[in-house]
């Protein structure tokens, strides 16, 4: 065996770094606090109905291949990707319903009858998107752990194409006239857990590589990729250790040597990863005497995304609606500012429900279903008490989804439920303010100023997940788990061979990789 590697967390991104490094022979031992693999990339399992914890839109699989192909393996050979189409459905004011597709000459055609005029918007959109997402996304698969990094080639390409000083919704206005459809081009930001009149205009790429690329289920739901990593960890010699609570991250002489487990044991390595959310790892694992730039009082002051309420209801009935549903509150802004600024509880929310049985038989039995609602709300910087709102916004949540959708009996037809609060968010998963994207993605914290992937605070340690670059959502944490692996493989002098990888593929493929 190698250098000894010790991973704190078994969440996807964890899980990445894990794979690519135990493929290059180090002795990677990942330790998870939960019974179970993933983090919110994991399981619920309510009887006999199964769910995905968190994340149920799969985009841009040419990261996930990579990283496979990576340890010389084939993602097909572990999982049975569906592609979904259409997309999903988008319903306006409670009965008018959009289907977008990556069906182009479709896509006009639905644009150009709800939406005239704006299917040349679009047109012009897919074309210049084009450019701007494979400038753009080459820029998030590299480092940024030291400012003179701006300086180099691939960022200083995108620099035109960032739409610096232009919110999402700003620079989707240049394209489409329909309020409708802007929202039907803007609502991506909720992947970032921003509102679209204050995420950056460089995030027009989300919209794109929907459209381009496509959205993607796993058969057994986005919960089956964490567990075909942890099956390629084990097959190439590393170990998970669940059950086992980090209590605290060791260092000594400013490196980190290991960690201590909460039953007492030390686990003594060379090289430390955290994969837990970024401000709970720092304020729970990381003795704050080993963090100069990242103390408590300067984690409290930064800027989180917004949280989720989330019902998880298993029905004895199969509902014929799409796999992926968004419903629009009626005044989109105000509920967006509801959230966002005034932090309270919308009247009339938007809310989003995942009918994954109408894709996948493998989630309940046969004539039942497994139902996934989320429901965009405040962090816990709102001060909402929750003991007190569960039961009052769960009312209004079913209200809306009666009111606005086919669900007209769905209470009578409930057999199991489970309920996540923002508050659960922050005592049972860990999660620092119940922020469930992490850091926002504005631009005064991404990219270098972002919490670095090779730690700033002291050595051999790195960080992987959604509060470092590139950033949140299955994609670029992929990427920052392959990032981290690399620099730990060059501070080791192995290295992968991505730049041969990278210079082999057409620049600015999607899956394409460039050195660190």
């Amino acid at each position: 065996m190698g250098k000894k590697v010790v991973i704190v967390g078994a969440g996807p991104g964890g899980l990445t770094a894990g794979m690519l490094l135990a493929h290059e022979g180090y002795d990677v031992q990942i330790y998870e606090k939960k019974t179970y693999i993933g983090g919110r990339n994991g399981r619920i399992e309510l009887g006999e109905f199964k769910f995905d914890i968190g994340p149920t839109f799969l985009m841009l699989p040419k990261v996930l291949e990579d990283v496979f192909r990576f340890t010389g393996r084939s993602l097909d050979q572990y999982l049975d990707m569906k592609e979904i189409e259409p997309l999903y459905r988008l319903r306006f004011h409670g009965k008018r319903d959009f289907y977008p597709s990556r069906d182009r000459k479709h896509m006009s055609e639905q644009i150009k009858e709800l939406f005239p005029g704006d299917e040349i918007g679009y047109e012009r959109y897919m074309e210049k998107e084009e450019e701007k997402f494979k400038r753009v996304f080459n820029c998030l698969k590299i480092p940024y752990g030291k400012l003179i990094h701006f300086l180099r080639p691939t960022f200083l390409k995108a620099i035109p194409k960032l739409d610096l000083g232009k919110s999402l919704y700003g620079k989707l206005a240049e394209y489409f006239k329909h309020e409708e459809m802007k929202i039907a081009m803007t609502f991506q930001s909720k992947y970032l857990g921003m509102s679209p009149w204050n995420c950056p205009g460089v995030f027009t790429i989300l919209s794109y590589i929907e459209h381009s690329g496509g959205i993607f289920h796993p058969i057994g739901g986005l919960n089956k990729i964490s567990h075909a990593m942890a099956k390629i960890i084990e097959e190439e010699g590393g170990e998970i250790h669940l059950s086992s609570s980090i209590q605290e991250v060791i260092v000594e002489n400013g490196k980190a040597k290991g960690v201590h487990l909460e039953n007492g044991e030390k686990i003594m390595a060379e090289y430390v990863v955290i994969n837990a959310d970024f401000a709970h790892g720092m304020t729970h694992l990381v003795k704050e005497e080993n963090r100069k730039k990242y103390t408590n009082k300067d984690l409290s002051k930064r800027d989180y995304s917004c949280s989720t309420f989330m019902l998880y209801l298993g029905l004895d009935k199969v509902y014929d609606i799409p796999h992926h549903n968004i419903i629009f509150a009626k005044d989109y802004k105000q509920n967006v500012t509801e959230i966002a600024e005034k932090k309270v509880l919308s009247d009339d929310p938007s809310f989003y429900l995942h009918n994954a049985s109408s894709t996948d038989p493998t989630l309940a039995p046969e004539g039942k279903s497994a139902l996934y609602i989320l429901v965009p709300v405040p962090n816990n910087d709102s001060n909402i008490d929750w003991d007190m709102q569960k039961e009052h916004f769960r009312r209004r949540v079913l209200d809306k989804i009666k009111e606005k959708t086919e669900l007209k009996d769905i209470e009578e037809h409930i057999v199991v439920e489970k309920v996540i609060t923002p508050l659960d968010w922050e005592r049972e998963y860990d999660v620092y303010k119940g922020a469930t994207f992490n850091l926002s993605h504005k631009l005064s914290q991404m990219l270098y100023f972002r919490p670095h992937n090779k730690f700033e605070e002291f050595e051999n340690c790195y960080i992987v997940g959604g509060g470092t670059h590139p950033g949140s959502g299955l994609p670029t944490i992929y990427e920052s788990g392959r990032i981290s692996a690399n620099l730990i493989l060059q501070d080791g002098n192995i290295g992968i061979g991505y730049q041969d990888v990278f210079e082999k593929n057409v620049k600015g493929n999607v899956g394409s990789n460039v050195s660190t």
